[in-house]
């Protein structure tokens, strides 16, 4: 097995486009918090969440009867603009992604899985290439390191935490999709009930990271074997 499958020119160039789009998510963040940040040492307490940002802040420029300086109101405005461009430039990149996403017909099959959009999709399919360097869909979870971390001592073998190894963004990518998938399930708008039972016997930490290590083995499947998803696919027993 190949740990770093190789790449073709059109996978680079599309993994280049989500590298610059993370670069940009991280400068937009950064940005919502040192607005936030600042803003709180005048006693002001903006939500979590960019979109409180851009509702609240203008609103606090434009008010005269706080007690706000102009250098500070123009400083925060500054700020404020800088934040709108990111956000500018996150939405064209993920309109490039998307609009990759749509010509490829491998990205779109893996999109069909719950929890998997058209960002994630498209990722794992640059980042994987020819699904058969790898030999189960264990090895790509283990790649991704959506696997628990093995200790031996004493003749006996443990299974500590999740391993985190590997590519940090994609494995990030399909635990925020499950997640996704387990707020569905806990708001009763989408039926599962193996995802369900795992988040009652454990909890959704555990239960997202599962979700993710299933879909990863899926995404191997469908690729490898160029099945399209099945909600219902039941492994036949071989028998011999």
């Amino acid at each position: 097995m190949r740990f770093v499958p190789v790449k073709n020119v059109e996978q680079q160039a599309v993994l280049a486009l989500h590298r610059v789009r993370q670069a940009f998510v991280r400068a937009r963040t950064a940005q919502a918090n040192q607005i936030r940040g600042l803003l709180g040492e005048f006693g002001i307490v903006i939500p979590q969440g960019i979109g409180y940002i851009a509702n609240r802040v203008p609103e606090l420029i434009e008010d005269g009867a706080n007690y706000l300086r102009g250098a500070f109101r123009l400083l925060v405005q500054r700020l404020l603009d800088h934040l709108k461009d990111l956000d500018r430039q996150v939405e064209e990149l993920e309109a490039k992604i998307h609009a990759w996403h749509r010509g490829s017909e491998l990205s779109r099959k893996l999109a069909e899985v719950p929890g998997i959009g058209p960002i994630t999709a498209s990722a794992l399919v640059a980042s994987i290439g020819d699904a058969k360097n790898f030999d189960s869909g264990r090895q790509v979870a283990a790649w991704l390191g959506l696997v628990p971390k093995q200790h031996s001592s004493g003749g006996k073998a443990g299974l500590l935490g999740m391993s985190k190894r590997g590519d940090t963004y994609l494995r990030t990518l399909l635990i925020h999709g499950a997640r996704s998938v387990i707020y569905r399930v806990g708001q009763k708008t989408e039926a599962c009930g193996w995802i369900a039972g795992v988040v009652k016997q454990r909890n959704k930490n555990i239960a997202a990271v599962a979700l993710a290590n299933k879909n990863a083995r899926i995404v191997w499947a469908l690729l490898a074997h160029g099945r399209n998803f099945d909600a219902g696919y039941v492994r036949q027993a071989t028998t011999v």
